[in-house]
């Protein structure tokens, strides 16, 4: 019986092999681990001032109060009005001393549309506790950013000439005015009301 020939390697796989191993010892090379917290990062929140029909309203000024935020503008098409729709019905079954410790307000992220009365005339339409804040487009988006809130303006061929295309959540401030969570579009009355309660701060 013949003894078998050696197999000889084969150049292609040996020249693949060498280059997929030099391509991973420059990734270990240039590789460094994440940061903690690095990427999604909790956006911070914090205190801010905007104008109301009123005057300047800081939301320092509600300390001692359940907050809950929402960015749109008045203009807005289905979102808007479906957000604040569901958070009133919520509100609404909270009895008048829960309701005394919670304040909900609306923040125009269309300052150039909404004139703070209007503002104020939309905001009220849902309840007559809300209140509506705006400023210049640049202090808005730093709150905006501050709480993690996105929008952009997005040209449109209807009559209103361009929509506002933004996040859509709720975003709640505890008692000491910390960000403490966000509620998605779309939660039922019911699981909006729970978190409510949950977060109102206890009577004095």
């Amino acid at each position: 019986m013949n003894a078998s020939k050696p197999i000889s390697p084969n150049p292609l796989l040996l020249a693949a092999i060498a280059l997929s191993l030099a391509g991973l010892l420059v990734a270990l090379l240039f590789w460094q681990p994440a940061r903690p917290g690095a990427d999604n990062a909790a956006p911070a929140g914090g205190d801010f001032q905007l104008n109301s029909q009123a005057g300047p309203v800081s939301l320092s000024d509600f300390r001692g109060k359940l907050v809950l935020l929402y960015f749109g503008y008045t203009q807005c098409p289905d979102i808007c009005p479906t957000s604040l729709a569901f958070l009133t019905q919520a509100v609404n079954e909270l009895s008048a001393e829960e309701q005394a410790r919670l304040q909900v307000i609306f923040i125009s992220v269309d300052p150039e549309r909404d004139s703070l009365e209007h503002l104020q005339v939309y905001s009220s339409y849902f309840h007559p506790d809300y209140i509506g804040l705006t400023a210049s487009p640049a202090q808005v988006r730093q709150v905006a950013d501050n709480y993690g809130a996105g929008y952009r303006r997005v040209d449109s061929d209807s009559e209103m000439g361009y929509i506002i295309d933004h996040t859509a959540e709720l975003y709640l401030v505890d008692a000491q005015g910390q960000l403490q969570t966000r509620i998605p579009h779309g939660t039922e009355p019911e699981q909006i009301l729970q978190v409510l309660r949950q977060w109102l701060p206890t009577p004095p």
